[in-house]
Protein backbone atom coordinates (compact mmCIF):
# COMPACT_ATOMS: atom_id res chain seq x y z
CA UNK A 1 0.00 0.00 0.00
CA UNK A 2 0.66 3.36 -0.88
CA UNK A 3 2.30 5.26 2.05
CA UNK A 4 -0.01 8.38 3.38
CA UNK A 5 2.12 11.43 3.31
CA UNK A 6 1.80 13.57 6.71
CA UNK A 7 1.30 17.31 6.08
CA UNK A 8 4.64 17.92 7.21
CA UNK A 9 5.87 15.60 3.93
CA UNK A 10 3.13 17.23 1.96
CA UNK A 11 4.98 20.45 2.92
CA UNK A 12 8.15 19.41 1.85
CA UNK A 13 7.27 18.53 -1.91
CA UNK A 14 5.24 21.81 -2.53
CA UNK A 15 6.10 24.95 -0.23
CA UNK A 16 9.10 27.05 -0.63
CA UNK A 17 9.49 28.75 2.39
CA UNK A 18 11.29 31.88 3.66
CA UNK A 19 13.65 32.24 6.29
CA UNK A 20 13.41 28.63 6.80
CA UNK A 21 16.22 26.18 5.80
CA UNK A 22 15.23 23.21 3.73
CA UNK A 23 13.75 20.03 5.80
CA UNK A 24 13.27 22.18 8.77
CA UNK A 25 9.57 20.94 9.96
CA UNK A 26 7.52 24.26 10.20
CA UNK A 27 4.93 24.02 12.24
CA UNK A 28 1.57 23.39 10.39
CA UNK A 29 -1.65 25.69 11.63
CA UNK A 30 -4.85 24.55 11.61
CA UNK A 31 -7.07 26.86 13.71
CA UNK A 32 -6.53 30.26 15.40
CA UNK A 33 -8.80 32.29 17.76
CA UNK A 34 -7.26 35.45 19.82
CA UNK A 35 -3.77 34.94 21.12
CA UNK A 36 -3.66 31.18 20.23
CA UNK A 37 -2.69 29.19 17.11
CA UNK A 38 -3.64 25.13 17.09
CA UNK A 39 -1.36 22.92 15.01
CA UNK A 40 -2.17 19.65 12.90
CA UNK A 41 -1.88 17.73 16.21
CA UNK A 42 -4.23 19.59 18.07
CA UNK A 43 -1.16 21.59 19.89
CA UNK A 44 -2.28 25.02 21.23
CA UNK A 45 0.47 27.89 20.89
CA UNK A 46 0.37 31.48 22.11
CA UNK A 47 1.44 33.32 19.09
CA UNK A 48 3.45 35.86 20.54
CA UNK A 49 5.30 37.19 17.27
CA UNK A 50 1.17 38.13 16.33
CA UNK A 51 2.34 36.44 13.56
CA UNK A 52 4.92 38.38 11.61
CA UNK A 53 3.79 41.38 13.57
CA UNK A 54 0.40 41.83 12.31
CA UNK A 55 -2.36 40.11 13.89
CA UNK A 56 -3.15 43.51 16.38
CA UNK A 57 -6.74 42.43 16.56
CA UNK A 58 -5.95 38.90 17.44
CA UNK A 59 -6.79 35.98 15.39
CA UNK A 60 -10.92 34.53 14.17
CA UNK A 61 -12.79 37.89 14.47
CA UNK A 62 -15.85 37.14 12.41
CA UNK A 63 -16.33 40.84 11.96
CA UNK A 64 -13.87 41.43 10.12
CA UNK A 65 -14.27 38.26 8.12
CA UNK A 66 -18.20 39.86 7.39
CA UNK A 67 -16.67 42.90 6.50
CA UNK A 68 -14.59 41.64 3.58
CA UNK A 69 -17.51 39.16 2.41
CA UNK A 70 -20.41 41.99 2.44
CA UNK A 71 -17.13 44.06 0.44
CA UNK A 72 -16.76 41.00 -1.82
CA UNK A 73 -20.56 40.67 -2.91
CA UNK A 74 -21.07 44.52 -3.62
CA UNK A 75 -18.32 44.70 -5.62
CA UNK A 76 -15.33 42.14 -5.57
CA UNK A 77 -12.43 43.77 -7.31
CA UNK A 78 -12.18 47.69 -8.70
CA UNK A 79 -8.85 49.14 -9.77
CA UNK A 80 -7.33 52.48 -8.24
CA UNK A 81 -6.68 53.71 -11.48
CA UNK A 82 -10.22 54.84 -10.80
CA UNK A 83 -11.54 54.46 -7.35
CA UNK A 84 -14.05 53.02 -5.24
CA UNK A 85 -15.76 53.84 -2.04
CA UNK A 86 -13.80 51.72 0.40
CA UNK A 87 -10.33 53.32 -0.57
CA UNK A 88 -11.61 56.90 -0.10
CA UNK A 89 -13.12 56.25 3.36
CA UNK A 90 -10.05 54.43 4.43
CA UNK A 91 -7.94 57.43 3.16
CA UNK A 92 -9.90 59.28 5.23
CA UNK A 93 -10.01 57.39 8.22
CA UNK A 94 -6.17 57.27 8.01
CA UNK A 95 -6.11 61.40 8.02
CA UNK A 96 -7.30 61.55 11.08
CA UNK A 97 -5.30 58.82 12.88
CA UNK A 98 -2.44 60.67 11.58
CA UNK A 99 -3.94 64.35 12.62
CA UNK A 100 -2.23 65.52 9.68
CA UNK A 101 -2.92 65.85 5.68
CA UNK A 102 -1.82 63.15 3.24
CA UNK A 103 -2.55 61.57 -0.25
CA UNK A 104 -2.40 57.49 -0.11
CA UNK A 105 -0.91 55.35 -2.58
CA UNK A 106 -2.37 51.80 -1.63
CA UNK A 107 -0.31 48.70 -2.65
CA UNK A 108 -0.04 44.87 -0.97
CA UNK A 109 2.95 44.95 1.45
CA UNK A 110 5.18 46.92 3.26
CA UNK A 111 8.05 46.49 1.15
CA UNK A 112 5.55 47.79 -2.56
CA UNK A 113 4.84 50.77 0.20
CA UNK A 114 8.55 51.25 0.26
CA UNK A 115 8.96 51.08 -3.16
CA UNK A 116 6.36 53.51 -4.27
CA UNK A 117 7.46 55.77 -1.21
CA UNK A 118 11.09 55.79 -3.30
CA UNK A 119 9.70 56.64 -6.30
CA UNK A 120 7.75 59.58 -4.80
CA UNK A 121 10.41 60.94 -3.47
CA UNK A 122 12.80 60.76 -6.96
CA UNK A 123 9.87 61.71 -8.92
CA UNK A 124 9.55 64.80 -6.29
CA UNK A 125 12.75 66.39 -6.70
CA UNK A 126 13.19 65.83 -10.19
CA UNK A 127 9.85 67.72 -10.76
CA UNK A 128 11.32 70.46 -8.47
CA UNK A 129 14.11 70.78 -10.44
CA UNK A 130 16.64 69.05 -8.69
CA UNK A 131 17.63 65.62 -10.56
CA UNK A 132 20.57 65.02 -8.98
CA UNK A 133 18.73 64.22 -5.68
CA UNK A 134 18.00 60.49 -5.87
CA UNK A 135 19.74 58.75 -3.07
CA UNK A 136 17.68 57.29 -0.07
CA UNK A 137 19.65 56.86 3.21
CA UNK A 138 19.12 54.33 5.50
CA UNK A 139 20.46 52.50 8.97
CA UNK A 140 22.22 49.18 9.33
CA UNK A 141 20.71 46.75 11.20
CA UNK A 142 17.53 48.17 9.72
CA UNK A 143 15.04 46.57 7.74
CA UNK A 144 12.45 47.53 5.12
CA UNK A 145 10.97 44.93 2.93
CA UNK A 146 12.36 42.24 0.04
CA UNK A 147 11.79 43.77 -2.97
CA UNK A 148 15.42 45.11 -4.69
CA UNK A 149 14.68 48.57 -3.93
CA UNK A 150 13.54 47.75 -0.22
CA UNK A 151 16.31 45.25 0.67
CA UNK A 152 19.20 48.02 -0.73
CA UNK A 153 17.56 49.91 1.69
CA UNK A 154 17.94 47.18 4.48
CA UNK A 155 20.83 47.50 6.86
CA UNK A 156 21.28 43.75 7.22
CA UNK A 157 23.98 42.19 4.69
CA UNK A 158 22.64 38.37 5.32
CA UNK A 159 19.50 39.41 4.20
CA UNK A 160 21.22 40.94 0.65
CA UNK A 161 23.55 37.99 -0.05
CA UNK A 162 23.35 36.28 -3.04
CA UNK A 163 21.01 38.53 -4.02
CA UNK A 164 23.20 41.44 -4.73
CA UNK A 165 23.71 43.70 -6.96
CA UNK A 166 20.30 45.55 -5.74
CA UNK A 167 19.68 49.07 -7.13
CA UNK A 168 21.76 51.82 -6.93
CA UNK A 169 21.73 55.04 -4.95
CA UNK A 170 20.73 53.49 -1.19
CA UNK A 171 23.53 54.26 1.46
CA UNK A 172 23.64 53.70 4.96
CA UNK A 173 24.57 55.05 8.39
CA UNK A 174 25.18 54.00 11.70
CA UNK A 175 22.05 52.80 13.81
CA UNK A 176 21.06 54.30 17.18
CA UNK A 177 22.03 50.89 19.20
CA UNK A 178 22.50 51.98 22.97
CA UNK A 179 23.77 48.73 24.25
CA UNK A 180 26.43 48.01 21.62
CA UNK A 181 26.84 52.18 20.66
CA UNK A 182 28.81 52.12 17.73
CA UNK A 183 30.46 55.49 18.62
CA UNK A 184 31.63 54.82 21.38
CA UNK A 185 28.91 56.51 24.01
CA UNK A 186 27.20 55.45 27.67
CA UNK A 187 23.82 57.06 27.78
CA UNK A 188 24.87 59.33 30.32
CA UNK A 189 27.54 60.72 27.63
CA UNK A 190 24.82 60.35 24.80
CA UNK A 191 24.21 63.57 22.87
CA UNK A 192 22.16 61.56 20.12
CA UNK A 193 25.40 61.63 18.01
CA UNK A 194 23.96 58.66 15.95
CA UNK A 195 21.32 61.27 14.91
CA UNK A 196 24.60 63.63 13.98
CA UNK A 197 25.66 60.38 11.80
CA UNK A 198 22.87 61.06 9.55
CA UNK A 199 23.79 64.49 8.81
CA UNK A 200 27.60 63.59 8.59
CA UNK A 201 26.66 61.09 5.79
CA UNK A 202 24.52 63.35 4.09
CA UNK A 203 27.36 65.27 4.20
CA UNK A 204 30.00 62.67 2.85
CA UNK A 205 27.63 62.01 -0.02
CA UNK A 206 27.14 65.77 -1.22
CA UNK A 207 23.64 66.27 0.68
CA UNK A 208 22.68 67.81 -2.94
CA UNK A 209 22.21 64.35 -3.92
CA UNK A 210 20.15 63.30 -0.95
CA UNK A 211 16.37 62.72 -1.67
CA UNK A 212 15.03 60.82 1.74
CA UNK A 213 15.88 59.82 4.95
CA UNK A 214 14.30 56.28 5.50
CA UNK A 215 14.12 54.70 9.08
CA UNK A 216 11.34 52.59 11.70
CA UNK A 217 10.85 55.43 14.53
CA UNK A 218 11.88 51.79 16.30
CA UNK A 219 13.57 49.24 14.41
CA UNK A 220 11.96 45.80 15.21
CA UNK A 221 13.54 43.59 13.66
CA UNK A 222 16.67 44.24 13.29
CA UNK A 223 17.15 43.62 17.37
CA UNK A 224 14.64 46.10 18.53
CA UNK A 225 16.31 49.08 19.10
CA UNK A 226 14.85 52.28 21.08
CA UNK A 227 16.26 55.38 20.26
CA UNK A 228 17.22 58.18 23.34
CA UNK A 229 14.59 60.59 23.76
CA UNK A 230 14.80 63.33 21.12
CA UNK A 231 16.72 61.24 18.52
CA UNK A 232 13.88 61.52 15.95
CA UNK A 233 13.16 65.26 16.02
CA UNK A 234 16.90 66.09 15.64
CA UNK A 235 16.47 63.29 12.82
CA UNK A 236 13.57 65.33 11.14
CA UNK A 237 15.87 69.31 11.83
CA UNK A 238 18.71 67.24 10.12
CA UNK A 239 16.30 66.66 7.33
CA UNK A 240 14.84 70.07 7.03
CA UNK A 241 17.79 71.95 7.44
CA UNK A 242 19.72 69.70 4.32
CA UNK A 243 15.84 69.70 2.15
CA UNK A 244 15.72 65.91 2.57
CA UNK A 245 12.43 64.50 2.40
CA UNK A 246 11.78 62.26 6.12
CA UNK A 247 10.48 58.50 5.19
CA UNK A 248 9.20 56.95 8.06
CA UNK A 249 8.50 53.37 7.79
CA UNK A 250 5.78 52.16 10.12
CA UNK A 251 5.21 48.75 8.66
CA UNK A 252 5.44 47.36 12.00
CA UNK A 253 5.16 50.34 14.31
CA UNK A 254 2.08 51.20 13.27
CA UNK A 255 -1.55 50.37 14.63
CA UNK A 256 -0.82 50.42 18.58
CA UNK A 257 2.13 48.36 18.54
CA UNK A 258 4.25 50.61 20.38
CA UNK A 259 1.28 52.35 22.45
CA UNK A 260 0.82 55.35 19.88
CA UNK A 261 -1.48 55.04 17.11
CA UNK A 262 2.06 55.11 15.24
CA UNK A 263 5.62 55.30 16.34
CA UNK A 264 6.65 58.88 15.27
CA UNK A 265 3.77 60.50 17.13
CA UNK A 266 5.52 59.41 20.69
CA UNK A 267 8.01 62.31 19.39
CA UNK A 268 5.31 64.57 17.87
CA UNK A 269 6.97 64.92 14.41
CA UNK A 270 5.62 65.57 10.97
CA UNK A 271 7.02 62.70 8.45
CA UNK A 272 7.01 63.84 4.75
CA UNK A 273 6.30 60.16 3.77
CA UNK A 274 4.60 57.07 5.99
CA UNK A 275 4.28 53.42 4.72
CA UNK A 276 2.21 51.14 6.57
CA UNK A 277 1.16 47.77 6.38
CA UNK A 278 0.45 44.59 8.29
CA UNK A 279 -1.61 46.05 11.45
CA UNK A 280 -3.55 48.15 8.89
CA UNK A 281 -5.75 44.74 8.11
CA UNK A 282 -4.12 42.82 11.50
CA UNK A 283 -2.76 40.49 8.70
CA UNK A 284 -6.47 39.22 7.88
CA UNK A 285 -6.17 40.26 4.24
CA UNK A 286 -3.22 41.84 2.02
CA UNK A 287 -2.79 45.96 2.28
CA UNK A 288 -0.78 48.35 2.86
CA UNK A 289 -0.38 52.67 2.48
CA UNK A 290 2.11 55.08 1.26
CA UNK A 291 0.96 58.12 3.19
CA UNK A 292 2.45 61.33 0.85
CA UNK A 293 1.85 65.10 2.32
CA UNK A 294 -0.29 66.93 0.42
CA UNK A 295 2.28 69.74 0.20
CA UNK A 296 4.83 67.31 -1.73
CA UNK A 297 1.43 65.21 -4.07
CA UNK A 298 1.07 68.92 -5.33
CA UNK A 299 4.15 68.46 -7.51
CA UNK A 300 2.17 65.87 -9.21
CA UNK A 301 -0.60 67.25 -10.13
CA UNK A 302 1.58 70.03 -12.33
CA UNK A 303 0.76 69.62 -16.47
CA UNK A 304 3.02 67.37 -18.03
CA UNK A 305 3.14 64.10 -20.19
CA UNK A 306 5.27 62.63 -17.12
CA UNK A 307 4.14 64.50 -14.04
CA UNK A 308 1.62 62.39 -12.96
CA UNK A 309 2.71 59.18 -10.48
CA UNK A 310 3.19 56.61 -13.05
CA UNK A 311 2.76 53.06 -10.43
CA UNK A 312 0.56 51.00 -11.08
CA UNK A 313 -0.96 48.33 -8.61
CA UNK A 314 -3.63 45.76 -9.90
CA UNK A 315 -4.26 44.43 -6.03
CA UNK A 316 -3.54 47.43 -4.21
CA UNK A 317 -6.11 48.97 -2.36
CA UNK A 318 -8.71 45.98 -2.96
CA UNK A 319 -11.76 46.88 -2.11
CA UNK A 320 -12.41 43.85 0.43
CA UNK A 321 -9.29 44.96 2.19
CA UNK A 322 -9.73 48.34 2.27
CA UNK A 323 -13.61 47.28 4.28
CA UNK A 324 -11.91 45.16 6.32
CA UNK A 325 -9.41 47.56 7.25
CA UNK A 326 -11.82 50.16 8.27
CA UNK A 327 -13.40 47.80 10.26
CA UNK A 328 -9.98 46.71 11.63
CA UNK A 329 -9.07 50.11 12.70
CA UNK A 330 -12.71 50.99 14.59
CA UNK A 331 -11.83 47.14 16.93
CA UNK A 332 -8.49 49.53 17.84
CA UNK A 333 -10.78 52.13 18.56
CA UNK A 334 -13.98 50.70 20.18
CA UNK A 335 -11.83 48.37 22.75
CA UNK A 336 -8.94 50.48 23.22
CA UNK A 337 -6.07 48.49 22.43
CA UNK A 338 -3.74 51.49 21.93
CA UNK A 339 -4.08 52.05 25.33
CA UNK A 340 -3.92 48.30 26.14
CA UNK A 341 -0.30 48.06 24.19
CA UNK A 342 0.76 50.26 26.72
CA UNK A 343 -0.47 48.36 29.69
CA UNK A 344 0.39 45.17 29.13
CA UNK A 345 3.66 46.35 27.53
CA UNK A 346 4.92 47.72 30.93
CA UNK A 347 3.70 44.86 32.22
CA UNK A 348 5.62 42.40 30.03
CA UNK A 349 8.72 44.26 31.22
CA UNK A 350 8.31 44.42 34.63
CA UNK A 351 7.41 40.80 35.12
CA UNK A 352 10.30 40.41 32.85
CA UNK A 353 12.50 42.62 34.86
CA UNK A 354 14.46 39.67 37.56
CA UNK A 355 16.07 38.55 33.91
CA UNK A 356 18.52 41.40 33.93
CA UNK A 357 20.57 39.83 36.59
CA UNK A 358 20.73 36.76 34.64
CA UNK A 359 24.23 36.19 33.00
CA UNK A 360 23.36 35.55 30.28
CA UNK A 361 20.67 38.48 29.33
CA UNK A 362 22.42 41.35 28.51
CA UNK A 363 19.31 43.98 27.31
CA UNK A 364 16.08 44.25 27.87
CA UNK A 365 14.62 46.74 25.24
CA UNK A 366 10.67 47.48 24.38
CA UNK A 367 8.12 50.23 23.21
CA UNK A 368 4.42 48.68 23.92
CA UNK A 369 4.39 45.28 22.95
CA UNK A 370 7.62 45.25 20.86
CA UNK A 371 9.82 43.59 23.05
CA UNK A 372 14.04 42.83 22.90
CA UNK A 373 15.98 40.51 24.90
CA UNK A 374 19.71 40.66 23.74
CA UNK A 375 21.46 37.30 25.36
CA UNK A 376 25.33 37.45 25.47
CA UNK A 377 28.07 34.73 26.62
CA UNK A 378 28.56 37.03 29.50
CA UNK A 379 27.27 40.66 30.58
CA UNK A 380 30.60 42.23 30.55
CA UNK A 381 31.85 41.21 27.41
CA UNK A 382 28.37 41.87 25.91
CA UNK A 383 29.93 39.22 23.05
CA UNK A 384 26.51 38.18 21.18
CA UNK A 385 25.23 34.28 22.30
CA UNK A 386 25.82 31.69 19.72
CA UNK A 387 23.06 31.68 17.49
CA UNK A 388 22.83 28.13 18.10
CA UNK A 389 21.72 28.33 22.28
CA UNK A 390 19.47 31.48 20.81
CA UNK A 391 17.36 28.64 18.73
CA UNK A 392 17.87 26.17 22.17
CA UNK A 393 15.76 29.52 23.58
CA UNK A 394 13.27 29.67 21.02
CA UNK A 395 12.48 25.92 20.73
CA UNK A 396 12.07 25.85 24.77
CA UNK A 397 9.53 28.15 24.30
CA UNK A 398 7.60 26.28 21.85
CA UNK A 399 7.95 23.07 24.17
CA UNK A 400 6.35 25.54 27.07
CA UNK A 401 3.22 26.52 24.65
CA UNK A 402 4.78 29.80 23.19
CA UNK A 403 5.93 31.40 19.85
CA UNK A 404 8.66 34.09 19.93
CA UNK A 405 10.70 34.99 17.33
CA UNK A 406 14.40 36.33 16.84
CA UNK A 407 16.31 38.57 14.47
CA UNK A 408 16.96 35.94 12.28
CA UNK A 409 19.59 36.37 9.52
CA UNK A 410 20.13 40.25 9.99
CA UNK A 411 23.87 41.02 10.95
CA UNK A 412 26.41 38.22 10.92
CA UNK A 413 27.51 37.38 14.80
CA UNK A 414 24.70 39.43 15.71
CA UNK A 415 21.57 37.13 15.57
CA UNK A 416 20.92 36.91 19.27
CA UNK A 417 17.89 38.87 19.70
CA UNK A 418 14.50 37.51 20.54
CA UNK A 419 11.74 38.81 19.88
CA UNK A 420 8.39 39.03 21.66
CA UNK A 421 5.20 41.46 19.69
CA UNK A 422 2.46 39.94 21.05
CA UNK A 423 -1.22 40.77 19.55
CA UNK A 424 -2.63 43.67 21.19
CA UNK A 425 -5.92 42.36 22.91
CA UNK A 426 -3.53 40.02 25.12
CA UNK A 427 -4.94 40.39 29.01
CA UNK A 428 -3.27 40.37 32.04
CA UNK A 429 -3.05 36.65 32.90
CA UNK A 430 -1.69 35.45 29.08
CA UNK A 431 1.24 37.93 29.83
CA UNK A 432 1.63 36.56 33.26
CA UNK A 433 1.63 33.18 31.26
CA UNK A 434 3.79 34.54 28.38
CA UNK A 435 6.57 36.18 30.88
CA UNK A 436 7.05 32.75 32.72
CA UNK A 437 7.43 30.50 29.47
CA UNK A 438 10.29 33.11 28.37
CA UNK A 439 11.69 33.14 31.82
CA UNK A 440 11.83 29.23 32.04
CA UNK A 441 12.98 28.72 28.62
CA UNK A 442 15.91 31.42 28.80
CA UNK A 443 16.50 29.44 32.26
CA UNK A 444 16.27 26.12 30.55
CA UNK A 445 18.27 26.54 28.14
CA UNK A 446 21.60 28.92 29.43
CA UNK A 447 22.90 27.24 31.56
Amino acid sequence: MNKVKTWIERDHDNIMHGMTPFRKNPLIAKSAKGCFVEDTDQNKYLDAMSGLWCVNVGYGREVLAEAAHNQMVEMSYYPLVHSHKPAIELAEKLNSWLDDEYVFFFSNSGSEANEAAFKVARQYFHQKGESERYKVLSRYRAYHGGTLGALAATGQAQRKYKYEPLAAGFIHTVPPDCYHCPLGKQPTTCNHECADMVEQTMTWELDETVAAVIMEPYITGGGVFVPPEGYLKKVRDICDRHGVLLIIDEVISGFGRTGEKFGFQHEGISPDIITMAKGVTSGYLPLSATAVRKDIYDAFKEEGDYNHFRTVNTFGGNPSACALALKNIEIIEEENLVKNSRIRGKQLIDELAELKSHPHVGDIRSKGLVIGIELVKDQSSRIPLEEERINKVITRCKELGVIIGKNGDTVAGFNNVLTIAPPLIIDEGTVRFLSGAIKRAIQDSCF
